[in-house]
């Protein structure tokens, strides 16, 4: 377990791999921490040096009082990446996660060489939309919300598992003020000008079968990118490296190695 305290926040972070291979930079989604990317971490080529992290109110990292602003997000991964002495890096983001990748991108593109945007969008959902939902957890905790989470989360496949139990088990733990925090940060947000202007090798996945951000959804904010590639993954939903960790590596191992 490693943690650095940025003094307004300490961040838990992991890395795996080559310590002198490219960087690849995990940034997972709302509601989940670095264990999201278990089951992609140990099938990506040798070669990359992988860093996952636990967005603040996440996981292991601090969980200072909502609201939080995308712009602090981005400001903990650019610390982070700065801490780590880390630059030209692949990042990763799922859904909030590739809110924040969008954004670092265009603040700093010293730091980023590509974007991976997977299941995430310039915009997600309405700022009422947000607001409801943070008023039902702050009511009836993440508890009350679960199962329809869970359906825009996956596949009914993926729901017929006993896995399910992990996810809906890392969902609940995820403390209320991190939660809503990042869900305010997410109400607030439309990237939809400075995606635009990305210029830099971009990836975009996409799940056939998910309820929180639609395969077309994904698609127009991968296609703000000129040259960008988009990949849906059919079958999966919202998180598809859970559900289809042999194809999502493969996805990436494919894009890695064009940038070699």
């Amino acid at each position: 377990m490693r943690v650095v305290d940025f003094g307004d926040v300490a961040l838990h972070w992991r890395e795996d791999g080559d310590p002198a291979g490219m960087p690849l930079v995990f940034a997972n989604s709302l509601g989940t921490d670095l264990r999201l990317w278990d089951g992609v971490v140990t099938l990506l080529p040798k070669g990359v040096r992988v860093i996952r992290y636990d967005m603040r109110g996440h996981g292991l990292s601090a969980c200072p009082s909502a609201p939080y602003a995308m712009g602090t997000l981005v400001r903990d991964a650019e610390r982070l990446l700065e801490h780590l002495g880390i630059s030209d890096c692949v990042f990763i983001g799922l859904s909030i996660g590739g809110m924040v990748a969008q954004r670092l991108a265009v603040k700093r593109p010293d730091l980023v060489r590509a974007l991976v945007l997977s299941n995430t969008a310039v915009k997600m959902g309405t700022a009422a939309m947000w607001e409801e939902r943070i008023a039902a957890i702050r009511s009836g905790g993440i508890a009350a919300l679960t199962d329809a989470i869970m359906e825009r989360w996956f596949s009914p496949d993926f729901r017929g598992k006993p896995e399910l139990g992990l996810w809906r088990a890392m969902l609940e733990r995820t403390p209320v003020e991190g939660y809503v925090g990042c869900s305010a940060a997410i109400a607030g947000t439309d990237l939809l000008t400075p995606t635009s202007g990305l210029r830099l090798p971009v990836l975009g996945i996409a799940g056939s079968e998910d309820g929180a951000s639609p395969p077309d959804l994904v698609r127009e904010t991968v296609d703000l990118v000129p040259g960008a590639e988009f990949a849906l993954m059919r079958g999966a939903g919202h998180l598809p490296c859970v559900e289809q960790p042999e194809a999502y590596a493969g996805l990436l191992s494919e894009f890695v190695a064009g940038l070699m």
